[in-house]
């Protein structure tokens, strides 16, 4: 529910501040100019330092006043991203987003990137890392079969099955706010091990909305998927997927592991599109790991975050 306006300032330093001007509410975004390391507001010409928000000069007075300012949001640049911390209590950042040291030295590079609109609360994305179960049910029929689960289950694909073993555990102090999935991944074709798709990916979460997954192919090499989760408005999510690979290989290769990723996690959006989410789900002693991950999820919450309430009667 927040506008933002997101700049670089000439001395290459990125900044986001509140979108609307304090003096009479333009949007800097609309229409801003850099200036220095300052956005000029578009309407009075009004300049705020990225820094710390500011006000330097007021174009037609003689004084800024001191308490002349914008917001300032806590952000950093890392990954090819440019990340916001948000905190509904204010409180700065407690930890730091981690630099991929291939992403940093360009041994892998960009390969291309996809975008989802989720309805869903945003606690269903992650727990899917502890939900092992799905995986079989879920994404054991071939990518082949699409995404649309009336017919993934088609007799017509079952000559190839996904085999998949998960793990999922959060890690100790002081990372308590990662944690760690490891995925084995093969495939059998009419029930032969089909080996050249082997695959392991080591996925690490990083805060509530931030997945670091990490392929790593015998034949094939290795690369990195980044996910964001980004929430927009309740129970609407921003997913979006960007992969960097090893630039020595062939981009139709991490643009065939992204399609695969894609077809997969599409099978996901159809099932949290239409889920509801139960605060008190009814579990078996197999699918303790989600009340593992739901207590480790927790941490994200205080006492004043945004809770979604339905309207107490339909009139419209």
């Amino acid at each position: 529910g927040e506008q933002l306006a997101a700049f670089r300032t000439q001395d290459g330093r990125a900044y986001v501040v509140d979108a609307y001007c304090p003096h009479l509410g333009a949007n800097l975004a609309m229409g801003g100019r850099v200036m220095g390391n300052c956005i000029e507001c578009p309407f009075h010409g009004w300049r705020f330092r990225g820094e710390d928000g500011k006000c330097t000069s007021i174009p037609y007075a003689e004084k800024v006043p001191d308490f002349a300012k914008v917001r300032t949001w806590p952000s950093c640049e890392v990954n090819g991203m440019l990340l916001i911390w948000y905190h509904c209590d204010g409180v700065g950042p407690t930890w730091a987003v981690p630099e991929q040291r291939e992403i940093a030295t360009k041994e892998w590079v960009f390969r291309g990137q996809t975008e989802h609109f989720i309805k869903a609360h945003i606690q269903e994305i992650p727990e899917n890392a502890a939900d092992a179960a799905h995986l079989t049910f879920l994404h054991g029929p071939a990518i082949l079969s699409g995404t649309d689960l009336r017919y993934t289950r088609s007799n017509l694909w079952d000559f190839m099955k996904h085999i998949w073993k998960a793990e999922w555990q959060p890690e100790p102090e002081p990372n308590k706010h990662c944690s760690q999935l490891l995925v084995k991944h093969h495939a059998t074709v009419f029930g032969k091990h089909f080996s050249l798709l082997d695959l392991t990916v080591s996925a690490r979460q990083v805060g509530p909305g931030l997945v670091f997954l990490i392929f790593e192919h015998a034949f094939l090499g290795q690369g990195i998927i980044l996910q964001t989760v980004t929430p927009l408005e309740p129970l609407l999510q921003n997913v979006v997927h960007k992969i960097y690979y090893q630039k020595n290989m062939p981009a139709i290769i991490p643009k065939f592991i992204l399609k695969a990723e894609c077809i997969q996690f599409e099978r996901d959006v159809t099932i949290w599109n239409n889920k509801q989410y139960l605060p008190k789900p009814l579990l078996v002693k197999e699918d303790s790991t989600i009340q593992k991950h739901r207590r480790w999820y927790a941490q994200f919450y205080s006492e004043r975050s945004l809770k979604f309430t339905a309207p107490e009667d339909l009139d419209w």
